[in-house]
């Protein structure tokens, strides 16, 4: 058995001809007729069949069947397209602004099903917009690579670059499009932390370009089959889920304070072994081991503590 492949479709563009030229025409044509019927009428006679008698039935046919041609004019706007088929078969499509005529008996095909103009309530929208859109992701609860929920939205920049595919291949592109951008979203952020202490360790917050460019790939695969470009995937919000906020917002500001600290005893430990090589380079005063020590104790205590100290000033001798 031979089997079809229907997701092959490649857009075409219909090479149509000028609008106004038909317009011109069918209009000329209408004159003409209405005149020649009012020529036969006046000099037609009774009791006698007549050539008046034949142009006034042919002016009379045309006259009622002549506006058929109208029904063919298409009017494009700027990043607009229409799909047109003809006895069910794909023709092409019009994708460049401008008046044409088109075969009278071609249908428009209805890109979204159930779509409506919002130009024209109850009448369904034929035209395709080939505009930049955007779409913006409601916020959704998932979980991290730690298995940590969050909360994540992201907002996705795209436009129809095959309009075959866009109608031929599903059933609502828009809705289409929606439905995978969820889908990416969630796969995509499964796979990072949310945060990272390891500064080569990618996560959500630390990596949000790589995250992006991860999103942007795996929606445009996905989108591909449809017709869709993906120009942009930026994630609009980031945070815990309320329910462990508080609980991760205490560990951030824990992890802050034992980095701080960290910081100024490294800093500390310098500057007082730094003021004990000054001390003896410059022979200031003789120290013994347990001077020495003592003094250690005093500065790093002055240099690590979260007040300012109070210092006590010895007014007699060292020992």
């Amino acid at each position: 058995m031979k089997q079809h492949n229907n997701m092959n479709y490649e857009e075409k563009e219909l090479k149509a001809p000028s609008g106004w030229a038909v317009l011109f025409i069918t209009i000329l044509l209408y004159l003409t007729a209405l005149a020649l019927l009012i020529f036969c009428a006046v000099n037609i006679t009774d009791g006698e069949f007549s050539g008046y008698d034949v142009g006034l039935i042919v002016c009379i046919v045309w006259l009622s069947i002549g506006w058929f041609p109208f029904i063919g004019l298409r009017i494009i706007k700027p990043n607009e397209a229409l799909v047109l088929t003809l006895f069910g078969k794909y023709i092409g499509t019009l994708k460049h602004e401008g008046f044409y005529f088109v075969n009278v008996f071609s249908v428009p095909v209805v890109p979204h099903s159930g779509g409506v103009n919002p130009a024209k309530p109850g009448v369904p929208r034929t035209k395709i917009s080939l505009k930049a859109m955007s779409h913006d992701n409601r916020k959704q609860k998932i979980n991290d690579q730690m298995g940590n929920p969050i909360e994540v939205g992201i907002v996705v920049i795209w436009r129809v670059v095959n309009t075959a595919k866009a109608v031929f291949n599903v059933d609502d592109y828009e809705e289409f499009m929606s439905i995978q951008a969820d889908s990416t979203l969630r796969d995509v952020v499964r796979c990072y932390p949310y945060d990272s202490t390891d500064s080569d360790e990618k996560s959500l917050r630390g990596s949000s370009q790589e995250v992006c460019e991860q999103l942007k790939a795996t929606l445009q695969e996905r989108v591909d089959n449809a017709g869709l470009e993906i120009i942009e995937a930026r994630i609009t919000h980031l945070a815990y889920a309320p329910e462990i906020a508080a609980a991760m917002l205490q560990r951030q500001q824990a992890t802050a304070i034992i980095e701080a600290r960290q910081k100024i005893v490294d800093g500390a430990v310098g500057m007082v072994e730094m003021a004990l090589n000054k001390l003896s380079e410059s022979n200031v005063c003789e120290l013994d081991e347990e001077r020495k020590a003592q003094m250690v104790s005093n500065l790093l205590v002055v240099l690590c503590g979260n007040k300012d100290a109070q210092p006590v000033v010895n007014s007699g001798s060292i020992y």
